[in-house]
């Protein structure tokens, strides 16, 4: 089962949940806006938006700075 997250293939390794991923890969989820299948996920909804076999996540970071 793979998904695609920011243009690359990636196994799902039973990750369920937006939420679970942002922590697999050890991004803050209040420092990122995450898009799946071309729809924002608001980010009070990370933790029950569910993912899915082939659902196409993108993950921006917010970056600070001057």
């Amino acid at each position: 089962m793979e998904m695609k997250v920011n243009g690359r293939e990636q196994p799902r390794n039973g990750l369920e949940t937006v939420l679970a991923l942002l922590e697999s890969l050890g991004h803050d989820p209040q420092r990122v806006a995450v898009e799946k299948n071309g729809q924002i996920v608001p980010r009070a909804s990370f933790r029950q938006e569910a993912l899915c076999e082939d659902d196409a996540i993108e993950i921006v970071c917010f970056v600070g700075g001057g």
